[in-house]
């Protein structure tokens, strides 16, 4: 049986599903709790699956030779992280997707949901919405990088995401920016400089 709150969750997650897809949907993801630092993807690693954060906050990055780390996604539970076809080249990950709590996730091959969305025009077009929806908020992401100020990337950031500052560090939040953390303190304290 299932609780109200995992009805509602669902709704987050697949949206204006029909019931009986959302429930094959949901049935055929494994779900697993996740400590807090902990990876469900680590760059250059392989990785066949397609991810839900059941609850929790989670981050996408980028790491260089020397150890530096960019952010480039933030999840809040329940979500769908980034479909395995935008985040993998050659079936390896091209980022990291590390945890920032305690929470829980869930995950299937996405092979199998290939096989879903091939069976279920329903389930296709949930799932294109997905890639449709994260390709839109990486453009968004880099047009605001390439054309706004440091000011307008933050107040671009705060209309996007809003109460991410207050749920993710500030590092983080500095370098999906692209600008240091000591730049993301001047524009958020203008009055404290």
């Amino acid at each position: 049986m299932q609780t109200a709150g995992s009805l509602e969750r669902n709704r987050r997650i697949f949206g204006g599903l029909a019931t009986a897809d959302a429930h094959a949907l949901a049935g055929a993801f494994e779900a697993k709790p996740v400590a807090k630092a902990q990876h469900l993807a680590r760059q250059g690693d392989p990785d066949d699956k397609e991810y839900i954060l059941l609850s929790g906050k989670m981050v996408s990055l980028i790491g260089d030779a020397e150890g530096r780390e960019v952010c480039v996604g933030f999840f809040i539970g329940p979500c769908v992280i980034t479909p395995n076809l935008a985040r993998t080249a050659a079936g390896k990950s091209l980022v990291s997707l590390r945890a920032e709590t305690e929470g829980q996730a869930a995950s299937v091959e996405a092979a199998v949901l290939l096989d879903m969305m091939r069976g279920s025009p329903a389930i296709e077009d949930w799932a294109n919405a997905v890639l449709r929806a994260e390709l839109e908020r990486k453009t968004s992401r880099e047009w605001s990088l390439a054309a706004l100020k440091a000011k307008e990337r933050l107040e671009w950031f705060r209309s996007r995401y809003h109460d991410h500052e207050a749920l993710f560090n500030h590092s983080q939040i500095a370098s999906f920016l692209g600008m240091t953390p000591v730049t993301l303190s001047r524009l958020r304290n203008p009055s404290g400089s």
